[in-house]
């Protein structure tokens, strides 16, 4: 049955809602703090080939680029002809997921007449997956937790038991995984149920039409995006604090009449630490940054991120290989964005902000071995400032690019013993210029009973902070210390003595165009 260009529309409107609901379910029934309160997940849904057709605005940019790549490994590992319904599928593998191992991504196949039509993708972060814990002391794979290869979840509506009882043994928080399992599960549940509606509403067979619109439109709007730019190649270059010594990240964008390529030769090699970051993990944020800088009204599909070639030489430290630890590959990876924002301000200024804190300031705590009183283990989302914006001053304490917001304290009060004194804006954080940069904040926290705890401290932007641009003046300094005066690393397991409180100053986002003096 043929349908027109409007029919087309609203199917392809309906299937952004579907998608959306299906991010909704999982946020609202996830145990894991880092998603139900802050949003740290994705959800799709794919064509059979694996090619994504719609993604949900709820999420973060890290896990739905990369999760639009690991459908298709699903695929081989599970091929269509395998299939049949009331089958799940499940891994944490970082370079086919989501770039490490606290990310589970679970797929789903739809069936319609005994026909595979589609498939739902969902991710979200678990908390705690055993090993060292969400930090980057790790020196490889193996010690931070529990790897899953490409597995079956479920199998003809059956679960796999001791699938769920290997990854409850794994984990600090057995009872908070187990229901992240099951919220995935559901999620993807929820969208495979609405999808078939909309099939029924609309009287189709199978969605190969509706793909094709979808692939086709995007892709179309992304050419003319390009084509619009100025064509020629740009280089620009970042010193990162590192896990124990300075990294250096090297792009080179060449904007070309059809496609924008982004490479990072001459990036610093992988290090031994957990920041590094998987390839797809490293595709998904320099995609997101093209996007925003050349078309951010174009939907986010495998239309549209056709148009971008993203290469990083092996073994460097954004192309890192297994079994390289990778745990906070967020730190470095977050800030890519950047590196393609400091490209094309050279040839498109009017749409590039200036540098901003980038990489989320999470604070992961858990208490110290020995300590009495409660066991727990608990991350807490918080930001810095962003850059300047053309036109614009930065947001304050905003995470960008990540988009997933900072968790209430009254949730980390409530679910552990710890007992915030500061939560608060730092004024003058962010750079001066034309265009202000956005200030960071002050968090200021301690054991309420008096016990030791431990901050897997796993930040950046403190010996090198976010630039200014144009004259613009750079964002402050990120800050890890006590209340004492004792000052703490950026990166790695630490212990807050009884009686201290833990201080952080997260940067303050660079500011854009020099400020003229008053006349």
């Amino acid at each position: 049955m043929s349908h027109s260009i409007l029919d087309l529309q609203l199917m392809w409107d309906r299937l952004s809602a579907v998608v959306e609901e299906q991010a909704r379910a999982l946020q609202r029934t996830s145990f894991s703090p880092i998603v139900r309160e802050c949003g740290d997940l994705s959800a799709g849904v794919f064509d059979p080939e694996g090619r994504m057709l719609a993604q949900a605005v709820t999420g973060t940019p890290g896990h739905v680029n990369s999760m639009a790549e690991s459908v298709v490994h699903f695929l081989a590992a599970f091929p269509p002809a395998t299939m049949r319904p009331g089958d799940a599928y499940i891994t944490n593998d970082p370079w086919k997921g989501t770039g490490h191992l606290n990310d589970f991504v679970v797929t789903t196949p739809v069936f319609r007449g005994g026909r595979l039509v589609a498939l739902f993708s969902c991710t979200s972060h678990i908390t705690d997956i055993g090993g060292i814990g969400f930090g980057p002391d790790g020196t490889d794979l193996f010690m931070e937790g529990l790897a899953l290869p490409f597995l079956k979840l479920m199998d003809g509506g059956k679960v796999n038991e001791t699938l769920i009882a290997i990854a409850k043994a794994n984990t600090r928080l057995p009872i908070d995984t187990e229901g992240d399992i099951y919220s995935l599960l559901n999620c993807n549940d929820v969208g495979s149920r609405r999808l078939l509606k909309l099939m029924d509403e609309f009287r189709l067979d199978d969605l190969s039409g509706l793909g094709r619109h979808i692939f086709e439109s995007t892709g179309r709007a992304m050419r003319q995006a390009i084509g619009a730019l100025p064509q020629g190649t740009w280089r620009y270059a970042m010193t990162l604090d590192g896990y124990d010594s300075p990294i250096e990240l090297q792009a080179t964008t060449t904007v070309a009449a059809d496609h924008v390529a982004v490479d990072f030769t001459g990036t610093s090699a992988q290090v031994t630490h957990g920041i590094n970051v998987p390839l797809a993990y490293t595709r998904a944020y320099t995609a997101f940054g093209l996007m925003c800088a050349i078309a951010p009204r174009v939907p986010n599909n495998a239309g549209s991120l056709g148009a971008f070639r993203i290469t990083a030489p092996e073994r460097s430290i954004v192309n890192a290989l297994y079994p390289a630890a990778v745990s906070t590959r967020h730190i470095i990876g977050q800030m890519l964005p950047d590196m393609v924002f400091g490209c094309l301000s050279q040839a498109v200024p009017d749409r590039c902000p200036a540098e901003g804190t980038s990489c989320l300031w999470n604070m992961t705590f858990r208490n110290a071995p020995a300590a009495k009183g409660q066991r727990f283990a608990f991350t807490m989302t918080s930001n810095g400032g962003t850059g300047a914006r053309p036109g614009k001053d930065g947001l304050n304490a905003t995470a960008f690019p990540s988009g997933v917001r900072g968790t209430p304290v009254e949730i980390v009060e409530a679910q552990t013993p710890l007992v915030f004194w500061r939560k608060e804006l730092r004024p003058g954080s962010g750079g001066g210029g034309n265009h202000k940069g956005g200030d960071g904040q002050v968090i200021e926290v301690a054991h309420g009973e008096g016990e030791p705890f431990e901050i897997l401290a796993a930040f950046d932007r403190i010996a090198y902070p976010p630039r200014g641009r144009d004259g613009g003046a750079d964002g402050a300094a990120g800050a890890l210390a006590t209340d004492g005066g004792r000052r703490l690393r950026g990166k790695g397991t630490q212990r807050i003595e009884p009686g201290e409180r833990l201080v952080v100053q997260t940067p303050g986002g660079g500011g854009l165009g020099r400020r003229e003096a008053a006349e």
